[in-house]
């Protein structure tokens, strides 16, 4: 088992800035960031657990819901992943989207 810990910190991180970004922050990009992370994170956990399967898109639940949305999504991935690769892949995902979000 691959240990996915830089992950879910990262993840959880990710989430609390969010928690504490101010709703202007949010609105101009934080939450829209947060929730292409999580779709793109419950994409791929779908895939790994279902190949060949046709994966969900995880619904828009607003603007404060976005950094729940992560969590739950990064959590699941982190369960499924096989490779400190993917790890460290899910990871920069993370970091690109914090970035971009402005939090």
């Amino acid at each position: 088992m691959v240990d996915t810990t830089s992950l879910t910190r990262a993840v959880d991180h990710f989430a609390d800035r969010l928690r504490a970004a101010p709703q202007s922050r949010l609105q101009r990009a934080g939450a829209a960031e947060a929730l292409a992370l999580a779709r793109e994170f419950a994409r791929r956990a779908q895939l790994a657990e279902c190949p060949g399967a046709e994966p969900r898109e995880m619904p828009d639940a607003g603007m404060f819901a976005a950094a729940d949305q992560v969590t739950v999504a990064g959590h699941d991935l982190a369960l499924v992943l096989k490779t400190e690769d993917e790890v460290a892949e899910a990871v920069r995902l993370v970091q690109e989207a914090q970035r971009r979000a402005g939090v």
